[in-house]
């Protein structure tokens, strides 16, 4: 199928237009009526040109407006498609957020509950490690319960995993005291000796001399407790344990 421009359509349409009329009124018409039935026709090739032409602009146009609507709609889609995307990928990242929120709150808590606490033990300010706590606080519990088997093994375990501990002092005490309550006197002696040496300022150093010489007395050892008590008496003698000590000695 043959295509005709505007230019082309319009061009033959004035010559068809211009040849018919004059062809079949040649010999009717003279030649000033010949120039005014051209210029009629001239005229109204040019006014269905124009028409012909304005139709053709507007189907043009309403050509190029269709394409233009339909890459309008194509964009609208492709914007609606890309907003899904980034819904989805918002809410991706806000959940990706809020995970991340509360695995540092959990961790935060969780690494709260292993520092260590200042807590005061014997009037004296100390840290604790959580952990700490716990060993001590289970092994002080054995003990008040009776289970001084078990007792002198955690008490013994803790001095050496917390030798540098605020409750190192009061654990080694506790441990002559189990030995004590198993009638292991040599080893609560020994138990106690440690206190006495290692932690003199601890207010347990008293009542461990206190203990050590009611072991040499158990174990028939007069002098070595004369001597423990006497020793309790110049070391602390305004403690309650010296107090006890002076109404051991035999009075003379």
């Amino acid at each position: 199928m043959t295509t005709f421009s505007k230019a082309g359509l319009a061009t033959a349409l004035m010559a068809a237009c211009a040849y018919l009329p004059l062809h079949a009124s040649a010999g009717l018409l003279d030649d000033d009526e010949a120039r005014k039935a051209i210029i009629e026709l001239r005229s109204k090739v040019d006014s269905v040109t124009r028409d012909l032409g304005a139709r053709l602009d507007a189907k043009a146009d309403k050509t190029s407006t269709l394409d233009l609507l339909n890459q309008h709609e194509q964009t609208m889609q492709e914007i609606a498609k890309l907003r899904g995307q980034i819904e989805v990928l918002a809410n991706e990242l806000a959940n990706a957020q809020k995970r991340q929120k509360d695995f540092y709150v959990d961790l935060d808590g969780r690494l709260r509950k292993l520092e260590p606490r200042q807590i005061t033990i014997d009037g004296k300010e100390a840290a604790v490690e959580p952990s700490e706590q716990n060993s001590y606080d289970a092994a002080l519990q054995q003990f008040k319960s009776g289970d001084y088997k078990a007792a002198a093994g955690a008490l013994d375990a803790f001095v050496k995993r917390y030798p540098d501990s605020g409750y190192a002092a009061n654990a080694q005490y506790w441990l002559g005291n189990a030995h004590y309550a198993l009638r292991d006197c040599k080893s609560a002696i020994a138990a106690q000796q440690v206190v006495v040496k290692t932690y003199p300022d601890s207010p347990k150093a008293a009542d461990a001399m206190l203990n050590m010489a009611s072991c040499y007395a158990e174990l028939k050892d007069k002098a070595g407790a004369k001597k423990t008590l006497d020793a309790l008496i110049a070391r602390y003698p305004d403690s309650s344990a010296a107090h006890t000590a002076r109404e051991r000695q035999p009075k003379k």
